[in-house]
């Protein structure tokens, strides 16, 4: 943790936070690897429309976690790396339903329900660390996503 003391971090915030951002991580791969599953995989009437918007997710997605490690990495910890690691910690599970584009939509927002809540999670551990980079990307990924999830469940019918 030895760029603690130069960001202006306690050395034990910086710790918490990256293991924080870790599980956070993982989710964020499961939720990649699932979406692609999907985009790959998507058949029926609702292909030209999802096909498209699942691309589009994974896209922001793999920003995301390239972001989340960078985070990691700034905060002087080691982002983990191995799917094996991921599937250990991560609230999102792998998907075998990758070819219904209803059920492809709401395991993405139920995907989307757990990085919010986790991301929630960590403003508030942020806030209290004065850890305004990880707050602050926290919220930009918040805002972003409650927009997507209202698209979603738009498209749901809901």
């Amino acid at each position: 943790m030895k760029n603690a003391n130069i960001i202006g971090l306690k050395e034990a915030d910086c710790k918490k936070i990256a293991e924080k951002l870790n599980i956070l991580l993982a989710n964020y791969s499961v939720f990649y690897q699932n979406t692609r599953g999907s985009h790959w995989n998507i058949k029926g009437d609702q292909f030209f429309t999802l096909h498209p918007k699942f691309e589009e997710l994974y896209n922001s997605l793999v920003l995301k976690i390239d972001e989340i490690a960078e985070r990691i990495l700034t905060l002087g910890a080691t982002p983990a790396h191995n799917y094996s690691d991921y599937l250990k910690v991560a609230t999102i599970k792998e998907s075998q339903e990758v070819s219904d584009g209803t059920k492809s939509v709401e395991i993405i927002l139920n995907s989307f329900k757990v990085v919010i809540d986790l991301q929630r999670e960590l403003l508030d551990i942020t806030d209290a660390a004065g850890d305004e980079g990880t707050n602050s990307q926290m919220s930009d990924y918040i805002t972003e996503q409650e927009k997507e999830v209202w698209m979603y469940n738009s498209y749901l019918g809901k």
